[in-house]
């Protein structure tokens, strides 16, 4: 890479340390541009996953007043999330390269979607749980934990907007503050990126220096998201992250 294109996928790995830590979508900001400078899709896919690790990490710390007194919860969808992690990098490693390539324009599509709708999801949530008045399992039941080892699995293979999912899934089962979950949230997607990598580095072809690059981005990106990120516009957020994912798309189907 040269020094421009360096320096993009560092910006490019702040930009998604902030986001997910806010949204969860950083991997549609890094993936187009590690595609656009020339990376094979799977080796971008996987030196994009070891790289947000780091930027995942800082937006845990920023979130650990939320996450306190959670433990149990964490250690219960942790469990899920880790299992599913698994099984998502396994398949991105046993399936050949050209059905990744195939089916990643899908999954961005539908990450996209996610991003859009999450206003709305994020308001029917709010209705639901106001509206609710029975009891509710302390932390969201079997069904929620079967919900978070599928959304591990996605996480694992690609993991577009796999925050979206998992927000709008503890919204849902688990009556909690939306902040103590946007925490459990990093966590559970923290667990499913950090196994997906030690899997990848053990066994499959990494770009080191991008690794390098989107890791010191994504942690500054982290701590970003966590203390000034709050106050940003999340429709400003949300345009970026089509656009950037659209051209993705336009990319993958064109090439």
């Amino acid at each position: 890479m040269t020094w421009l294109e360096m320096l993009a996928v560092f910006a490019a790995g702040i930009a998604a340390g902030g986001i997910n830590t806010i949204v969860g979508s950083g991997t549609l900001i890094t993936f187009p541009v590690l595609l656009a400078f020339g990376l094979p899709p799977v080796t971008a896919n996987v030196s994009n996953t070891i790289g947000l690790v780091p930027g995942s990490i800082s937006g845990v710390i920023g979130y650990r007043r939320e996450l306190a007194g959670q433990r149990a919860r964490l250690l219960q969808l942790g469990t899920a999330s880790l299992l599913g992690g698994i099984t998502g990098a396994v398949l991105l490693l046993t399936l050949p390269a050209d059905a990744f390539k195939a089916i990643v324009p899908v999954l961005i599509i539908a990450a996209l979607i996610l991003v859009v709708v999450q206003p709305r999801l994020a308001r029917w949530v709010k209705r639901r749980r106001d509206g609710d008045t029975g009891p509710a399992p302390e932390h969201g039941g079997p069904i929620l934990l079967a919900a978070v080892y599928a959304t591990g699995i996605y996480g694992g293979y690609f993991g577009a907007a796999q925050g979206v999912l998992l927000i709008g899934l503890l919204g849902v089962f688990v009556h909690e503050d939306m902040q103590r979950l946007n925490g459990v949230k990093n966590v559970l997607a923290l667990i499913v990126n950090a196994v997906s990598a030690v899997i990848f580095i053990a066994v499959a072809e990494v770009d080191w220096i991008a690794v390098a690059l989107i890791a010191v981005g994504s942690i500054i990106g982290g701590q970003l998201g966590a203390t000034v990120g709050r106050r940003m516009s999340p429709t400003v957020l949300r345009a970026v992250i089509v656009v950037v994912g659209t051209i993705a798309v336009i990319r993958l189907l064109t090439s």
